[in-house]
């Protein structure tokens, strides 16, 4: 038996787990508000509150931003609506549960507040739940861990997401299977579930762990069955009511290598894996470097043990094998939202694995594991994720693109003015990391688009257009879809201020607010001529 006395240092564990989880919810919450409120931001923050002010106001679940990513208007031209259900996208009724917190303070702000919390809490579950098998100092490990992971601290400093929620309803599930506390485990599988319609593909993990470790078997089947029939029923029957942008879009997107048709079901999409199992090989360990650096980015920081755990591989094996047989650019970031249903079965799974293994938790490996959590913080940060510390990493060496974080408060400092001129039942088109900030409204669009549909069902040009240029101009060198987004934008800026349907009403520092059926200021406009003519280079 190993002296735990001899190898801690860490004096009271609880302790230590508060100051840990004191130190994640300060630094996430500050860097995660500062992104925010300097204009870092982008769309799915917009969407997302959005939504919130929408079901605040009894509209469930629609949101205009959410219509200019549907299948209706991305694939189909169509004019996006004011009235459309985001449920037909994902299906989240779980974010009800927030709602009279958001009723409290109404902006997107709170939903970032709401992001670190919940991750802030889930890791403290986790702790509970390693206590249930492992020592104290272990279990200190294993939280520690927990907070350092790339995988964790990446998607909590992203926009808010409704996967946030996954990691402390999981971690909450599975305490109460281990305390026997059955109605708070079939309370947490409901809410699982709630969060978003593939939610259920890790808690078939969970099923499947519980079957075949022989532990609740037949609660395990009960998990699988309820699952597998939501994920089915929903994605089949219920979500196509909504809208068909399941089976149009992201069916498509990211399995479309299974399938020949122009849409698909989830079940065809299951079909085509099952009869094109060579497919399914290629896509499952291709890109083989990708996937192997993912794979160790998320085993890092518990020093690689849920590689060696059964029951990491048993429930986390489901949304991984989601992750790697998906298609798409992002789909390996180990930094982005998805890598976050992949953690609560690693994490249990390491538990499981230290409880029969304790006499291994010796000094040495602790300095090593200690040095895994070290540098999975270090490249937590080196990754820049979402551009979250862009003051600090220039986005790119060659060419430089870097914003100081003075020379950006100077340019905050200039937006807000501008942002104050709109009229907050205005209807508004804005640029990426604007509409956030505008989000808290019925009508709004993202740049370029100015149409939409009104709840009168007509269609209507936007009252106020807002543009960033200066953003895209810092960043063009480096990207191409900034650098032809600001070529479109600024054709889009000289066609509708030549033929006098929207006038430049301000310019400031870059950003240019337009407003429909007015005159264009003289001032404002020799600004923009000027900015156009030295600043921007296309």
């Amino acid at each position: 038996m190993i002296n735990t006395n001899k190898i801690s240092k860490l004096g009271n564990p609880n302790i230590t787990v508060f100051k840990l989880a004191g130190m994640f919810f300060i630094l996430c919450l500050l860097f995660s508000l500062h992104r925010y409120y300097t204009f870092y931001a982008s769309f799915d923050q917009g969407i997302f509150n959005q939504v919130f002010w929408n079901n605040l106001h009894g509209r469930f679940f629609q949101s205009s931003l959410s219509s200019c990513l549907s299948t209706n208007v991305v694939h189909g031209g169509e004019v996006p609506t004011v009235y459309y259900h985001r449920l037909g996208q994902h299906f989240t009724p779980a974010l009800l549960l927030w709602l009279p917190i958001y009723a409290l303070f109404p902006s997107p702000a709170t939903l970032s507040v709401l992001k670190v919390i919940f991750i802030t809490t889930a890791g403290l579950v986790l702790y509970l739940l390693a206590r249930q098998y492992l020592q104290p100092s272990l279990a200190v490990f294993i939280t520690a861990s927990f907070y350092a992971a790339n995988a964790v601290i990446g998607p909590t400093l992203s926009n808010f997401h409704d996967i946030s929620q996954i990691p402390l309803f999981i971690f909450t599930l599975l305490l109460a299977m281990e305390k026997r506390w059955w109605w708070l485990f079939w309370l947490m599988a409901i809410l699982v579930l709630a969060v978003r319609e593939d939610a259920g593909i890790g808690l078939f993990g969970v099923g499947v762990y519980m079957v075949l470790s022989k532990r609740f078997p037949r609660a395990g089947i009960g998990v699988c069955l309820l699952s597998f029939g939501y994920v089915l029923i929903l994605t089949n029957l219920i979500m196509p009511l909504f809208s068909k942008d399941i089976s149009q879009r992201f069916m498509l997107e990211r399995f479309g290598q299974y399938t020949q048709g122009k849409e698909a079901s989830t079940l065809e999409i299951l079909w085509g894996m099952i009869a094109n199992p060579l497919r399914l090989l290629i896509e499952l360990v291709t890109p083989v470097d990708k996937t192997i650096r993912y794979l160790l980015g998320q085993w890092l920081p518990l020093a690689f043990v849920p590689a060696a755990a059964p029951a990491s591989w048993m429930i986390a094996g489901f949304p991984l094998l989601q992750i790697l047989l998906s298609r798409g650019e992002s789909v390996l970031a180990i930094t982005i939202r998805y890598a976050l249903t992949v953690v609560p079965g690693l994490f249990y799974g390491a538990i499981l694995w230290w409880s029969r293994s304790q006499q291994k938790f010796t000094p040495s490996f602790r300095r090593l594991w200690l040095g895994c959590i070290c540098l999975s913080l270090f490249f937590s940060v080196a990754s820049n994720p979402h551009r979250t510390f862009y003051f600090l990493i220039p986005d790119s060496v060659k060419p430089w693109v870097h914003v100081s974080l003075i020379r950006q408060w100077q340019h905050v400092s200039k937006m807000g003015p501008l942002l104050a001129k709109i009229p907050e039942d205005a209807s508004v088109s804005a640029t990426t990391y604007i509409a956030p900030h505008l989000s808290s409204r019925r009508e709004i669009l993202r740049l370029p688009a100015l149409e939409l549909r009104n709840d009168a069902k007509q269609v209507i040009k936007v009252d106020y257009a807002i543009a960033d240029l200066w953003q895209l101009q810092k960043y063009q060198p480096a990207f191409k879809s900034d650098r032809h987004l600001l070529r479109d934008l600024t054709n889009l800026i000289d066609r509708v201020s030549s033929n006098r349907e929207y006038g430049i009403i301000d310019f400031q520092d870059g950003v240019i607010l337009l407003q429909k059926d007015a005159n264009s200021d003289t001032q404002a406009t020799a600004a923009w001529l000027q900015f156009r003519q030295l600043e921007l280079k296309l």
